[in-house]
């Protein structure tokens, strides 16, 4: 009776204690909306002063939280419509995926006069212009692996679960939530991480940036780091990274543990795996009576009523009249004009920009996309040697991951920028120059894509599997080659993809160099487009980013989209 009387004395002490935490974060996060929108609402200010004191991080770090999640929440939406459009639709397959090889080639430079001029221009007095072209710029470093991510998941369902959802008869939306959904949950979860470590890459470019002689800045770390990257004072640079690091750990304890813990249920297996990924914040949720009762009071009642009006809604018959069919039709032509005209507008403006550039200049930017082909192809090459078996080592040892994760997290988040005068000066002295040294900031801001797919990949491996292997003693070699590189396969193809893209991207960085009163320069596409947006030099801004998307396109077709093919074919997981 003593025993008894205990566990019910220390229960709600635990309880009440997780409540209450529950309580003030939500506080916390109304009074950071209230804070924003009061911010965003306010006057614009075009060219703020960055305070190097330490005493400034706080607010500036808020404000990049908020940018970073904001982009987060808009890339999630879109990487999930994008990629189940795709994978569902085969005659928009192909026009969508060479959009996505498009969108993903072109580097954030070359987004962002169009958009930035765009949303200043549409809401000139208030910061909300500035903050919404920051936004869309993080958007675009974010979106395009979360929304391969997907849509190779989706590629790569086993035939019998789709079987399954047609005997059940579940529409559209219920195989979306119940089948789909969870299926790329794994992979979506780590290229999500992957994502905000890579806008925490872009954010020295999204919130400081001069257009030609227009000088445009945003309170955050990215300025910051950015200020002090350009006068040399390695105490704000490092009080800059502490700053960083700390709200990459607490993200990492706050959101991506518990959801990694989460997303394990939704591996496609047949044993129990004995260790799974755990999270005290995550346990502690699950206990906690203020979740409980939302869920029972709104988040079950709103789920089972659409469950239900959804089945209802499949199950009836359902028959287009000839009126509604020419009502679409017509809605369509209608659409298809539209795009088209755009189109054909756009074209002509850029054929006009186009006919500006000289003879030399189209030359040597073709020199340059040519020497930034092999310096991306190079460290491709330099980061798979080593994230292939780090990953892998992660994903089947559970305690190694809770050490690792954290860590590379941090490691992928740190913005290469600011840390790059010093592995410049130091390579300088080893007899290299910029041209290594590109190789080198390439490197540090596309490896993660592939560490972090490779991760996912073999954390979704079934257990089954790997106790098979186990049982039949299978030597190492031979574990690799018929267990763990097909099962990775799927995940190692987009990590690759995605890092192929990131590695153009950071051309932009890495070939083009501001430190304190001198621009260091080498041969590369990324300078030409660097030194054009410095110089305002439209058209040849335009020809470079024509010729980097061309390059993209070409070695995603000709090697990327048929190893997409041969891991949907030949290496999907099927019973």
């Amino acid at each position: 009776m003593r025993t008894f009387a205990r566990s019910v004395v220390r229960q709600p002490s635990w309880t009440i204690a997780t409540d209450i935490c529950v309580l003030l974060f939500g506080l916390a996060c109304f009074y950071g909306v209230v804070l924003i929108a009061r911010y965003w609402s306010g006057g614009a200010i075009p060219v703020s002063e960055i305070n190097r004191s330490p005493r400034a991080l706080p607010m500036y770090a808020f404000y990049s939280l908020a940018r970073v999640l904001i982009a987060y929440f808009l890339s999630l939406v879109f990487a999930l419509g994008y990629g189940w459009w795709a994978a569902h639709y085969r005659r928009l397959e192909a026009p969508m995926l060479a959009i996505l090889d498009v969108l993903q080639s072109i580097p954030v430079l070359s987004f962002l006069p169009a958009v930035m001029l765009a949303l200043v221009a549409l809401i000139p007095t208030k910061q909300l212009g500035l903050e919404l072209g920051a936004i869309v710029l993080i958007f675009t470093g974010q979106v395009w692996n979360m929304a391969f991510s997907f849509y190779s998941s989706l590629r790569s369902i086993p035939r019998e679960l789709h079987e399954a959802t047609e005997i059940y008869g579940l529409s559209k939306l219920q195989r979306f939530f119940t089948l789909e959904l969870p299926y790329g949950a794994i992979g979506l979860v780590w290229n999500s991480m992957v994502s905000v470590a890579s806008a925490w890459f872009v954010l020295m470019v999204c919130e400081m940036f001069v257009l030609g002689k227009r000088d445009f800045r945003l309170p955050g770390l990215g300025s910051y780091l950015q200020t002090a990257s350009s006068a040399g004072d390695t105490v704000s640079i490092l009080w800059g990274l502490t700053a960083m690091v700390g709200v990459i750990v607490l993200l990492d304890q706050l959101l991506w543990r518990p959801v990694i813990a989460w997303s394990d249920k939704f591996k496609f297996e047949q044993v129990e795996s004995a260790s799974v990924p755990r999270s005290p914040i995550l346990e502690a949720l699950r206990r906690s009576q203020t979740m409980k009762l939302l869920d029972r009071k709104f988040v079950s009642p709103i789920s089972e009523g659409l469950t239900l009006r959804l089945a209802r809604r499949h199950g009836l018959p359902q028959r287009a009249s000839s009126g509604n069919r020419v009502l679409n039709y017509v809605m369509v032509g209608v659409a298809a004009l539209g795009i088209a005209t755009v189109t054909l507008y756009a074209s002509a403006h850029a054929f006009s920009l186009l006919q500006q550039v000289d003879r030399s200049s189209f030359v040597l930017t073709l020199k340059s996309a040519l020497a930034t082909f092999v310096r991306v192809n190079v460290s491709l090459l330099l980061a798979s040697a080593w994230t292939i078996p780090a990953g892998v080592a992660i994903g089947f040892k559970p305690k190694l991951a809770r050490i690792a994760q954290p860590l590379a997290q941090i490691a992928a988040s740190v913005p290469a920028t600011a840390l790059f005068p010093v592995l410049l000066l130091l390579i300088v002295r080893l007899g290299g120059g910029l041209g290594v040294g590109s190789i080198v900031l390439m490197l540090l801001g596309t490896q993660w894509y592939i560490l972090f797919n490779v991760i996912a990949g073999t954390m979704a491996i079934p257990s089954d599997l790997r106790e098979v292997a186990s049982v039949f003693g299978l030597p190492s070699t031979e574990r690799w080659k018929t267990v763990i590189l097909p099962a990775i396969f799927p995940y190692l193809i987009t990590g690759l993809v995605t890092a192929s893209g990131g590695a153009w991207n950071a051309s932009i960085l890495a070939e083009y160099f501001h430190l304190r009163d001198q621009t260091l320069s080498t041969l590369g596409i990324g300078a030409e487009i660097s030194r054009a947006t410095d110089d305002g030099n439209f058209p040849l801004l335009l020809f470079a980013t024509i010729v980097m998307a061309m390059m993209v396109i070409t070695v995603n077709r000709l090697v990327w989209r048929p190893l997409y093919r041969l891991a949907e074919t030949r290496f999907k997981l099927e019973v």
